[in-house]
């Protein structure tokens, strides 16, 4: 991994005579240092920072803690001698996911406030309630608090602490521990802990199902697309979906890369570009500098030759490689060779340029045949659906393959954009924990599907997966 060592021998983690032990350990090959006892490390970091300021090397240092680990009285004497001496070439990075070994951070030594029952849910969300940033301010550290979930979030926020001089950096991500899992998410009792054999196959299929809400502000307020950013911003969108329309390709106009670099300035999330233009090769490089982190063109108005052309350049410059097929179009043979480097397939399931129109039903059968081609050619990214996806359909569109949605008059054309979302998100959610109880009930009838249902000891989650079950006849 990385190029030091082969990825077959992740299969020896944890195994005697393994390399690859459960804590960093300096005989894995890569790791020159490791903290340690917990709260060495930043004791450590602070070190190397003040060398190389004393050297006069340009160096910037990094190091990761666990939110537990800052029990320990090493990190807070580290943290004054890092303000003492003003190590602004080091920033740390604080995972404040509220667990440490074996009960909650909150129960043995609080960062924010005394936690009442095990639900940490509604203190994760509640920013009133955070005092982990005000601790290391009193030390003299800038803080940047994000959701460590967001990879633009921690991108901006490692750019922000690199620029800042005179004092040490800070970055609190808070993240929910077992992200992706449900029944690991937020439980202590997955700490080092693998899942028995029998419910592998069903956690493989639940990280395989995680989905993405793109707003399309087009459908918006076409005056004021700043105001939509935001509002996508205050409701917490995953991508925000730019349709560039030039008037040739589709019927309509609506804006061009000038537009999208003026935007770009309002926010970190996504940009999602779907340019439904003609001779796209031309202006490619023009909608990569305006800062779009996907850029999805349309087969139509390529060849094999101009969209190679494309997808190196959208390589070379890390953005996001997608096709897009209207719903007349199938996918042409020539995009075959493209299909293991892609990122993202749009599937139109309206013709695109006009207003007012639903969802074509017939592309869920087009979505489903679809899969099997892009499995095929082992295709390793997401099919958008795009066009009349509402809050009735989307479920549908999720069993069909779709993992990223892009929510027009549905989402942006409410008053609460955050609301919408989450009633989106709701709904796939749903459908999601009623497929995997049908691997479940699959694999090991009624027996698993209790089994797998009891994992789920956080939360309401258990009484809301049952009732699923009950309704499917499962139980």
């Amino acid at each position: 991994v990385a190029g030091y060592f082969p990825e077959s021998e992740l299969e020896t983690l944890r195994k005697f005579g393994s390399k690859l032990q459960g804590h960093p350990d300096l005989k894995c090959p890569g790791v020159e240092f490791c903290g340690g006892s917990l709260g060495t490390g930043l004791s450590y970091s602070v070190g190397v920072a003040l060398a190389a300021k004393t050297d006069g090397k340009n160096h910037h240092v990094y190091t990761i803690m666990g939110d537990g680990e800052t029990d320990e009285g090493q990190v807070w004497e580290a943290a004054m001698t890092a303000a003492k001496y003003k190590v602004d070439n080091l920033t740390a990075f604080l995972d404040r996911n509220f667990i440490q070994q074996d009960s909650y951070t909150e129960k043995i030594m609080p960062l924010d406030e005394k936690l009442e029952g095990d639900d940490i849910s509604e203190m994760w969300k509640d920013a009133s309630r955070w005092k982990t940033g005000d601790k290391w301010r009193s030390f003299g550290w800038n803080v940047i608090e994000i959701d460590g979930h967001r990879i633009e979030q921690i991108d901006a926020a490692i750019t922000k602490a690199n620029s800042t001089k005179g004092i040490p950096s800070i970055i609190i991500a808070r993240t929910i521990k077992g992200k992706g899992v449900e029944h690991m998410e937020d439980n202590p009792q997955w700490h080092g802990k693998a899942p028995d054999s029998d419910v592998s196959p069903i956690i493989n299929l639940e990280l395989d199902s995680q989905f993405m809400i793109a707003p399309s502000i087009i459908a918006g307020d076409m005056t004021n697309l700043e105001n939509e950013i935001k509002r996508c911003v205050s409701g917490r969108a995953d991508y925000i979906h730019l349709d560039v329309m030039d008037g040739q390709f589709v019927p309509t106009k609506t804006f061009d890369h000038r537009k999208i670099h003026e935007l770009r300035s309002l926010t970190v999330i996504p940009f999602d570009s779907h340019l439904m233009i003609n001779e796209p090769v031309k202006h490619i490089r023009d909608y990569i500098e305006a800062g779009s982190d996907i850029i999805t063109v349309h087969v139509e108005v390529c060849d094999e030759s101009s969209f190679g052309e494309i997808h190196d350049l959208l390589k070379q410059n890390q953005v996001g490689i997608g096709l897009a097929i209207n719903p007349d179009t199938e996918l042409p043979r020539w995009s075959y060779k493209f299909i293991p480097t892609l990122d993202q397939l749009i599937v139109m399931s309206v013709v695109p340029g006009k207003s007012g129109q639903k969802y074509i039903e017939e592309t869920h059968g087009k979505m489903i045949r679809l899969n099997t081609v892009l499995n095929e050619h082992k295709f390793s990214g997401c099919i958008e659906a795009d066009g009349g996806v509402t809050l009735e359909n989307i479920s549908s569109c999720f069993v069909d393959g779709a993992r990223s949605f892009v929510g027009g008059s549905a989402i942006i054309g409410k008053q609460d954009v955050r609301g919408a979302i989450r009633d989106f998100r709701n709904q796939v959610l749903k459908t999601k924990r009623k497929i995997l109880l049908d691997k479940a009930n699959e694999l090991g009838g009624s027996t698993l599907v209790k089994k797998w249902i009891g994992l789920h000891v956080v939360g309401e989650k258990q009484e809301q997966i049952k009732k699923i079950a009950e309704e499917a006849g499962y139980l």
